[in-house]
Parts: C-alpha cells; sequence; structure tokens
C-alpha cells in the first residue's frame, strides 16, 4: 500500500472524532474532507505506482 496520503487520514480522523466529542460540526466536516483528500492523495499514489510499473515493463521488454 502506498504511504501517500496517510497524513491527511490520521488527521482526519482526529478531527472527525474531536468534532463529534465537542459536538464541533464543523470540525467534523473538516475531518472528513481531510479523509477523503488523503484517500485522493493515496489514488493517485497508487495510479503512479501502477504506470511506473507498466513503464518499466515496457522497458524490459524492449531490451529483449
Amino acid at each position: 500500500m502506498n504511504d501517500e496520503g496517510a497524513k491527511d487520514k490520521i488527521t482526519g480522523k482526529a478531527k472527525e472524532a474531536m468534532g463529534k466529542m465537542t459536538g464541533d460540526r464543523r470540525k467534523e466536516a473538516e475531518g472528513k474532507t481531510d479523509q477523503a483528500k488523503g484517500k485522493a492523495k493515496g489514488a493517485v499514489g497508487d495510479a503512479r505506482d501502477r504506470a511506473d510499473g507498466v513503464k518499466d515493463s515496457l522497458a524490459d521488454d524492449d531490451k529483449d
């Protein structure tokens, strides 16, 4: 798994929990937004890794 966005996910979970505990809906929403941002960063990182793998695979085929 790719660690890109992990910080945003963790921060988001903490903000969401704090918002729920204190009744601060804005903080809770910020937390959910941070988590979504973290998931998006992770998806982009995963796609980049897959693209690099395809590129490397094609480069290996060219050497043969």
